[in-house]
């Protein structure tokens, strides 16, 4: 074994494997390059070592006689006491083939070029790719026929009014796109045209990035007077944007029991918020004709939501979000897990005094009043309003 602070062969094989696993050598003969003698300098004993050290010495260079797979260079080291000695310099590799037997990789450079061979043929614009990040193609080896194949489909047959289900190769399926949509997007980037590409969606958003369907949204809504059809509703948000509710005031609430059960307005509706997914609401226009009511919990999320809402929809008002119910309530507060605190620039001066109260843990630290927990009472004496 070497001595602390000589180099052993197989520090140099661990030098070499680095550079194989961030993809430079075999990116470098994808690319055609001639392999030009690369060299691994070796740190060795000194004049001094060979005398003091005689036997770690010889074990040492007994390392390198016996390590067949590479070159290596030797250098005269003299000395009055122990004589001259040939000793281990550099490490030396000649060509692909000898460094493919030295990192033990040679079923995986086969494995890369059958690929790239391939996919050359087919697919040309992401072999050029493939050149660049080969390791990311050896990850993906065992499906890389399969992810090819899906390109293409992508590409001869996808339009924007087609779901991904409809991607129809023969043993994919919309799970496997989903799983694969990194390396897919990276592949479709390069074989697409630019105006096939929302480069403005990130790849996870895969059915926008690439223009597909994307699954609707909903909303739910119910009808809170008179009603002889249905009292309540799930219908697709773009569906609703051009259907405008025939009612005078429209609530939104974020909690789904609070939702059903909000009691009985003529002339409304209850819209079931679900949280920030409030902003789905935006394509519904024809709300700046209707009055329209939000109520969320009183805590700095409860009031972003708000603020969001009124981005779109300034006309829009609070109900039971303010510091009379918060006070009343104080035997049901809980505590906000993670408060924000945003500037919120559509809030009115007393929702902004109170959001600043919550912010800065006036009432004590993180204070949440979940509409839940507001009494039914309050509920109805606010929508008597």
């Amino acid at each position: 074994m070497a001595a602390p602070g000589w180099t052993a062969p197989a520090d140099v094989v661990r030098k070499l494997r680095r550079q194989w696993d961030r993809g430079e050598f075999l990116s470098q003969c994808a690319s055609g390059e001639a392999w030009t003698p690369l060299s691994v300098g070796l740190r060795r004993p000194s004049a001094q070592d060979t005398a003091a050290r005689y036997d770690e010495v010889r074990a040492w260079v007994d390392q390198w006689r016996q390590e067949l797979r590479l070159r290596v260079e030797t250098t005269t080291v003299g000395g009055r006491v122990a004589g001259v000695n040939e000793l281990p310099a550099r490490a030396w590799i000649d060509s692909y083939d000898q460094l493919w037997t030295v990192l033990g990789v040679r079923t995986d450079v086969r494995k890369f070029l059958d690929l790239l061979n391939a996919t050359k043929i087919s697919v040309p614009l992401v072999a050029e790719w493939m050149c660049i990040k080969p390791m990311e193609v050896l990850r993906h080896a065992g499906e890389w026929d399969s992810l090819v194949r899906t390109v293409l489909w992508i590409d001869a047959h996808a339009h924007s009014d087609m779901y991904l289900r409809q991607v129809d190769v023969p043993g994919v399926d919309t799970k496997f796109i989903e799983r694969n949509r990194t390396i897919l997007s990276t592949m479709l980037d390069r074989q697409l045209p630019g105006e096939r590409i929302d480069r403005t969606r990130p790849p996870s958003d895969f059915t926008g990035r690439y223009l597909l369907r994307a699954k609707p949204g909903y909303v739910r809504f119910r009808r809170l007077g008179t009603n002889t059809g249905f009292s309540e509703l799930g219908v697709r948000i773009s569906e609703l944007a051009d259907t405008p509710l025939d009612v005078r005031t429209v609530f939104v609430v974020e909690n789904e029991v609070t939702y059903l059960a909000f009691p009985p307005v003529d002339d409304a509706v209850v819209l079931f918020g679900e949280g920030y997914a409030a902003t789905r609401l935006e394509p519904l226009r024809w709300l700046a004709d209707k009055e329209l009511v939000y109520w969320g919990d009183i805590d700095t999320h409860g009031f972003a939501i708000l603020n969001r809402l009124r981005r779109t929809f300034g006309h829009a008002r609070s109900m039971l979000m303010d510091r009379a119910t918060l006070l009343a309530h104080e035997g049901q507060w809980v505590r906000e897990p993670s408060p924000v605190a945003d500037h919120l620039e559509m809030l009115a001066p007393d929702e902004a005094a109170l959001y600043n109260d919550l912010v800065e843990d006036v009432f004590g630290p993180g204070v949440r009043l979940e509409q839940e927990r507001v009494s039914y009472s309050a509920i109805e004496r606010a929508v008597k309003k």
